[in-house]
């Protein structure tokens, strides 16, 4: 699937950097562990990735093009057995969106929002899903400044396999929110 949108993918806050959204490549995994600090999701970041290969997850990255550093991700879920998350074809899933410390509250965020919104709605989808973890509320008055609706609450209970192979539950309530494309 090619992951290229009519829209620039060039970003330039005021301090003159240039920040490039990609799509992710092999070699980025370790890059979106930002020196250590999410290590622990490495296994699920190569699971995701490889979910990306068949198509069925896109993930882009933001790269500061002047360090070569990922300071930015987005992954989109397209499909999922659960069909209140994405069906496939009208209702996409955005997870695991993080923008570096020192690059937020300067439009990134929103820049690769608009982005992935104007990417989906090319390929006809009419609908984003997200849940926000309701201690989140910098990014839960983003979603709200791009036109997100909260849907309902999500206990926010999930579990993964962590760089040691052991499982972890996380447990993080959330709102469910919405946005329509078209």
């Amino acid at each position: 699937m090619n992951l290229t949108a009519s829209a620039s993918n060039v970003f330039s806050p005021s301090d003159g950097r240039v920040i490039r959204l990609r799509p992710i490549q092999e070699a980025d995994l370790i890059g979106l562990e930002w020196e250590g600090e999410y290590r622990h999701f490495r296994r699920l970041y190569h699971e995701h990735y490889e979910n990306s290969r068949s198509g069925n997850t896109l993930i882009w990255v933001a790269e500061d093009q002047t360090s070569g550093k990922i300071v930015g991700q987005i992954f989109i879920l397209l499909s999922s057995r659960n069909r209140e998350l994405a069906d496939g074809t009208t209702r996409a899933y955005l997870f695991s969106f993080r923008v570096r410390l020192e690059y937020r509250s300067q439009g990134l965020g929103s820049f690769m929002m608009a982005y992935v919104e104007d990417y989906l709605k090319s390929l006809g989808f009419r609908s984003i899903r997200l849940n926000v973890a309701r201690a989140n509320l910098q990014a839960y008055r983003l979603y709200e400044r791009r036109g997100y609706k909260k849907i309902g609450s999500d206990p926010g209970v999930w579990n993964y396999q962590d760089d040691q192979g052991q499982w972890q539950t996380v447990n993080e309530p959330a709102w469910k929110m919405i946005k329509y494309l078209r």
